[in-house]
């Protein structure tokens, strides 16, 4: 039996003017982060710093005030923290919402909600101001420029109450036949948390979930996947078997293999299409090995990952299912693959479970 879902609501937002520079409001609670982020993206051409707040009340009046086209937004804060000044910008003032965190377990579990409550994406904050470095700059410079680029259909979790985790023993656990690969970047925790719950758990079909997050976020994006869904998700790690019923997230920071025995490889090798976890890596490694019983997934995000494991999955037998355009926050993966030719059928997010099983119940 699936898990109760949760209650969802979208909101729409238009594309900046045309030609217009992003005006950006720039939220935290530390005055060097406040300056200095208002001072690197100031020099970029694209982008207008309107203005920057202290805390989330100030944040809220600011952007009633100056109508900024994206806020990034730090999680901890005086008076309202980054979780409560979200949920109060999504429901007075719809807005794009990067969220800045550091990288601590705390944090990142209030970040991967904030993901399903209507930001976009998360960048890792540094530890320290030492550690502020031109790739921290760049990261944030290319996140306002993707996310301002075109329309978006913000998909929103409202709050739900904590369940109880989910645990191996009443799922069947049985080694699968099959095995799915799910690759998502920028708007993808708040796609999986539309497609896992969707997913039967008895599907004689094993699941690797590769986000692209840094390091703490995966594990608690696969913490929240659990308590919503009806399967068994967990973070990956070293030497974990593919079971049915099961959907295992790769640790940000690390790329996920299986060896031959089917077990987990976790590999700090280089950063694949910029990234690490690449889901290019994983699809590429099992497409061999499973064959026509591989099944690729690529849902929304910026860039190019997950095109040529799709090729590699087509060319060993294998399907591949897209999201569309439409219900993508970005159509940057979903359309790589789609341009190259390597995806067996497009569809909207609504509809990517029942594609799954539609192709498992085909498969033998």
């Amino acid at each position: 039996m699936l898990a109760e879902r949760p209650k969802r609501t979208t909101v729409q937002l238009d594309r900046p003017r045309f030609g217009s520079s992003i005006s950006v409001l720039v939220v935290d609670d530390s005055s060097f982060m406040r300056n200095y982020l208002t001072t690197r993206l100031d020099g970029f051409r694209r982008i207008n710093v309107v203005g920057a707040a202290s805390d989330g009340l100030e944040a809220l009046d600011m952007i009633k005030q100056l109508k900024p086209d994206v806020v990034t937004l730090d999680i901890q804060m005086p008076r309202l923290d980054g979780l409560a000044t979200l949920d109060r910008i999504m429901r007075e003032s719809p807005t794009r919402v990067l969220m800045l965190s550091s990288l601590t377990i705390a944090h990142a579990e209030a970040t991967i909600e904030a993901l399903h409550r209507g930001a976009l994406d998360v960048i890792a904050k540094p530890k320290a101001q030492r550690l502020v470095s031109e790739d921290f700059v760049a990261e944030v410079v290319e996140k306002i420029e993707v996310v301002a680029a075109r329309p978006l259909r913000i998909p929103i979790v409202k709050a739900e109450r904590p369940k109880a985790p989910r645990t191996s023993g009443s799922l069947p656990l049985g080694e699968p036949r099959h095995l799915v690969v799910i690759g998502s970047s920028t708007g993808g925790p708040a796609a999986l948390n539309e497609v896992i719950p969707e997913l039967p758990s008895n599907l004689d079909v094993a699941y690797l979930i590769v986000q692209h997050m840094p390091p703490n976020f995966t594990r608690s994006l696969a913490q929240r996947l659990n308590r919503a869904s009806g399967l068994l998700v967990k973070e990956a790690e070293k030497g974990d078997p593919l079971r049915t019923g099961m959907a295992l997230v790769a640790p940000g920071g690390y790329h996920v293999m299986l060896d031959d025995r089917r077990r987990i490889i976790l590999d700090r090798g280089r950063k694949v299409n910029g990234v690490r976890p690449a889901v290019d890596v994983t699809m590429e490694q099992i497409a061999p090995m499973f064959g026509h019983r591989a099944c690729g997934v690529v849902l929304t995000g910026m860039g190019s990952d997950g095109r040529r494991g799709a090729r590699q999955i087509q060319r060993h037998k294998g399907n591949v299912i897209v999201q569309d355009e439409a219900t993508s926050v970005v159509y940057g993966m979903p359309a790589s693959v789609v341009r190259g030719g390597y995806a067996n059928i497009e569809v909207p997010l609504g509809e990517i479970a029942g594609e799954i099983v539609k192709w498992r119940n085909r498969t033998p």
